[in-house]
């Protein structure tokens, strides 16, 4: 693609860096066809093909209007066209930027911008934990509306106390916590059993992603530093105090802790550290082959159909498919994708169901559809957007696939 940067964006890093992206695409189109907007909308500039001339319009001097501003908005960021893309396209770095330079020029109607900035201070915040609890008190009074974001209390499980030499980071999350705490424990217990011990920074918190996705990138970076201040003494200790790896159990924090050396990659007192953190993340997935044989003989794995719903931030962000299915598989349990778009998204992505109800519930209905032709006992998936997400089209329940094998141990 020919570029011809406007003079106040060419000698800028965004620009540069953008540009460099823009070049790498042929238009020929192969991500529409996996474009969940595009599929439902049928519009070219509800795809990723489209969205990208509109970021090279305004990178080329374009003025952007209301209407750039809302084909941005109406995208998922699922990143499925990255998989897609014959040409290596990096089209989620692209439309960061172009939503960025956008929100910068295209002033938001007052209560569409209240919204996203209760969002992305809201959800970070400790006040949503008792938020969060005051909702669960009163679930069978709200709205459904309102409903479909407050999931039934669940127990915070028991935390295994002991000590092991292997060590790994945990990030525990900001919303988590407070919605489905199980998960982090069952995480902590199942990795316990494998002789692996799950360390928690007490000073982490939000992985970032909530702000940097509402184009509040400066707040985002300040809690990737406040990840890696808190993480560091655990990366540089001794032999045998430190940590081997920093586990993931949302996958939506673990697509973005891995491009934590992307986001910082300009910040001399940062870069380094964040490539480090990001080169010892992983999904917690991807301890699974280990995990198989240090478990085999203790999972007794109940009989039935699961259904795994792999998110887009698992299986396009990360790069990362078939292993949940295989290794769970490995292990004794029925795990299935489903056999009809399992690379579609679901609808959740981060805050979109908030933002885009509509287009996140026809998603989240057509996805429950596809999984519920297996008739299965239950859903799985690896983030919490997702599960709370599903959760609230079906009585089939929806958990994170660690809570199933965390059932299963003797």
């Amino acid at each position: 693609m020919q570029t011809n940067l406007a003079p106040e964006f060419k000698n800028t890093a965004e620009g540069q860096q953008a540009e460099a992206i823009l070049r790498k695409c042929v238009h020929c189109g192969f991500c529409t066809a996996t474009c969940p907007t595009y599929q439902l909308l049928g519009d070219e500039l509800d795809g990723p093909r489209g969205r990208i001339y509109l970021i090279k319009q305004v990178l080329e001097g374009e003025v952007p209007t209301r209407k750039t501003q809302l084909h941005l908005d109406r995208c998922l960021t699922c990143r499925n066209c990255e998989t897609t893309c014959p040409s290596g396209v990096q089209y989620g770095h692209l439309v960061d930027i172009g939503r960025k330079l956008v929100d910068e020029r295209v002033p938001r109607p007052a209560a569409e911008g209240a919204l996203r900035w209760a969002l992305k201070e809201g959800l970070p915040s400790p006040l949503f934990a008792p938020a969060m609890k005051l909702g669960q008190a009163v679930r069978g009074l709200l709205p459904a509306s309102l409903k479909n974001k407050v999931p039934a209390r669940q127990a915070a499980g028991v935390w295994p106390q002991r000590e092991h030499a292997r060590k790994v980071l945990m990030l525990e999350g900001c919303v988590q916590p407070a919605m489905m705490p199980n998960i982090n424990a069952a995480t902590a217990r199942v990795l316990d059993a494998a002789g692996i011990q799950a360390v928690v920074a007490r000073n982490a918190g939000c992985c970032g992603a909530v702000k940097f996705h509402l184009n509040d990138q400066e707040g985002g970076k300040a809690a990737m530093r406040r990840n890696i201040d808190a993480w560091w003494p655990h990366v540089q200790a001794d032999e045998g105090q430190g940590v081997e790896a920093i586990v993931m159990n949302a996958s939506g924090c673990g697509v973005t802790v891995k491009e934590y050396g992307h986001h910082l990659q300009g910040d001399p007192a940062y870069a380094a550290k964040a490539a480090r953190i990001s080169e010892l993340t992983r999904d917690l997935s991807e301890l699974l082959p280990e995990l198989v044989e240090s478990l085999r003989e203790r999972v007794s794995a109940k009989a039935g159909q699961i259904a795994f719903h792999p998110p887009c931030t698992l299986q396009h962000g990360q790069q990362l498919r078939g292993g949940v299915e295989k290794y769970l598989g490995d292990l004794g349990f029925n795990v299935t994708v489903a056999r009809n778009e399992a690379h579609l998204c679901c609808g959740s992505a981060g805050t979109y169901s908030v933002l885009n109800p509509g287009i996140a519930f026809e998603l989240r209905d057509r996805k429950l559809e596809n999984l519920n032709e297996m008739a299965p006992e239950v859903i799985v998936s690896a983030n919490i957007g997702c599960i709370t997400h599903l959760q609230s089209g079906t009585a089939t329940p929806v958990r994170h696939w660690v809570e199933v094998l965390d059932d299963a141990l003797a």
